[in-house]
């Protein structure tokens, strides 16, 4: 990349923007979770290039998000230069998050190409970076981290507090570096395969089913008969808010129950007219905690609800508490895919 090229890399950022942020989402990256398997390639790559610092960058459309990071733990009280360079204050302490144009990283996304900046000040352009006055970086390479489709993440960099020369072995070892980062990707990839033909599962359940994520009850998945009795509403949505109609019928506080016990809750029967009838009828509410592994806590509630009104169930369908164990267990198969992250801030 040439350091000296005009600002439309960052008009190529922007326009990525969504783009990104979809793809971090179906991956389960879209967050500032540290992640010890992307901590341990900042290490590497900090320690291959000699420098201070290092981040496994993932950028959406306004957040860049430090999933990896390496920095130096030492208090500037304590007098530390590091290889010859004066720490401003104590990087340890710095958060995993900055605004999403912030410094040289969404430069490297915009142009897709490697950026070397041996000396910041002898760029016009980057010498006036906040990364500049706001941490004393001098010297800065970032390499464009790209999934297993060819889509653009974020970055793989390194940086220095004194000026340097980012010699060709350096610049092609972050390459090789980043290009491990792929077989993760392709993994999620698989992942997220299983957790469509799941739902594909749900997607034809005569009766409604939701799955919904935390203790705020997020909505990760509905379907058709979900929305067709109770309100389809987008994903990630507050369910107890959105479903008030359910709300007010206890179905929310039966789920509450459920993922603080860790066990099944059924709401017996209630009349609650459905959008898809002419009157009220009778639903019973079979809510079941699940998890992705025996080993950790219960991450979200699958809400099952019977039709008592129209009790018949098709041939082959099975009954709801068959279902939703079977559900449980498929989940525990997929492990930490099946819940991928949200949006930040929802």
């Amino acid at each position: 990349m040439d350091p000296n090229d005009d600002n439309h890399d960052l008009e190529s950022f922007r326009r990525g923007g969504p783009q990104r942020t979809a793809r971090l989402t179906a991956l389960g990256l879209n967050s500032a979770d540290a992640e010890v398997a992307f901590d341990r390639v900042a290490a590497l790559a900090a320690q291959f290039a000699g420098t201070p610092l290092a981040m496994v960058n993932f950028i959406n459309a306004d957040l860049q998000m430090f999933r990896g990071r390496y920095v130096p733990k030492v208090s500037p009280d304590d007098g530390v230069n590091v290889q010859g360079g004066a720490i401003p204050f104590d990087l340890s302490q710095l958060g995993r998050e900055a605004p999403g144009e912030y410094g040289f990283c969404p430069h490297v996304v915009g142009q897709r190409k490697q950026l070397a900046l041996d000396d910041v000040f002898e760029y016009p352009r980057y010498r006036g970076n906040p990364l500049v006055n706001d941490l004393n970086v001098r010297s800065y390479l970032g390499t464009p981290l790209l999934d297993n489709t060819g889509q653009v993440l974020g970055t793989v960099c390194v940086a220095d507090f004194k000026a340097r020369e980012w010699t060709t072995p350096i610049k092609d070892t972050m390459k090789e570096l980043t290009a491990t980062l792929l077989s993760d990707f392709q993994l999620r990839d698989s992942l997220l395969a299983q957790q469509q033909e799941l739902f594909g599962v749900f997607d034809v359940v005569p009766f409604p089913i939701m799955l919904t994520d935390g203790p705020d009850h997020l909505l990760r998945y509905a379907n058709a008969k979900q929305g067709q009795a109770f309100g389809m509403y987008p994903q990630f949505s507050p369910a107890r808010k959105v479903l008030t109609g359910l709300d007010t019928v206890g179905v929310f506080r039966a789920m509450d129950e459920a993922l603080l016990r860790g066990e099944s809750t059924t709401l017996p029967r209630v009349r609650i007219r459905p959008f898809d009838s002419q009157g009220p009828e009778d639903f019973t509410f079979l809510c079941m905690p699940v998890r992705t592994s025996p080993n950790v806590p219960f991450k979200g509630v699958l809400t099952v609800a019977t039709n008592l009104t129209h009790a018949t169930m098709p041939y082959g369908v099975g009954d709801p508490q068959t279902f939703a164990a079977n559900v449980q267990e498929k989940f525990e198969q997929l492990g930490p895919g099946a819940f991928p992250d949200r949006f930040p801030g929802q």
